[in-house]
């Protein structure tokens, strides 16, 4: 266990952390909009919702950062950290992973929650359009609300496949768990089995607690049908 100590072991896992947090609220955001979009009244948006949730949740993850990677900044020479920053490399390659996990996660969490609009009776949203209400006013108003206590026990396993994708991100070099992990390997052939021990339970630290505790949430907050 000695060798542990020449790795930055607990760094890597905050930057998966992080990596999971900010994919994680960036995910919600966006899904919960493409959702708005394919039950919207107005065509083309329910076009658009439909198109890309199709399209980005069958690309392979691995194909879509390498895309942010190769097709974004070195291609079009797309910039995200100061030029100046002495960790310029790895700020960019963070915010280009988050920009591909956003990308695809956001799907799922999309697909989760128009399962939920649609598990609201539709004589709700009938009565607030006969009280006056837009669709927007509607949507934010009465449905959401009801379909995201409905859809927690989903979105909790999108947040832990999220948590276990993170690990793709290493093909584009960010700095976190994965990445070490992989050092470690070619570094410490002798504790092969050591090294995947420590990930695997640092993984299941991440993953196991959240999974319990949202687990229970969902419970409280389920809708009583």
């Amino acid at each position: 266990m000695d060798f542990l100590s020449n790795y930055d072991l607990l760094g890597a896992f905050w930057t998966t952390i992080k990596l999971v947090f900010y994919s994680a609220i960036g995910s919600l955001i966006w899904g919960t909009i493409l959702a708005a979009m394919r039950v919207s009244p107005i065509p083309i948006m329910r076009g658009f919702g439909t198109v890309y949730v199709n399209i980005f949740r069958n690309t392979p993850l691995t194909v879509l950062l390498l895309f942010t990677s190769v097709g974004l900044s070195y291609t079009l020479g797309v910039q995200l950290s100061a030029p100046d920053s002495p960790t310029s490399l790895a700020d960019n390659s963070f915010r280009l992973a988050l920009m591909g996990f956003i990308a695809y996660t956001s799907t799922f969490v999309c697909e989760s929650m128009r399962s939920g609009i649609n598990a609201v009776p539709t004589g709700q949203a009938e009565a607030a359009r006969a009280l006056g209400l837009s669709f927007n006013q509607v949507l934010r108003i009465i449905v959401l609300p009801q379909a995201f206590r409905s859809v927690l026990a989903p979105l909790t396993s999108v947040l832990i496949a999220l948590i276990k994708n993170t690990t793709v991100a290493a093909v584009i070099g960010v700095p976190e768990a994965a990445l070490l992990m992989s050092k470690m390997v070619e570094n410490e052939s002798d504790s092969l089995l050591l090294v995947f021990l420590v990930f695997a339970v640092g993984f299941v630290i991440l993953t196991l607690p959240l999974g319990l505790f949202l687990g229970r949430v969902a419970k409280k907050l389920e809708v009583k049908r």
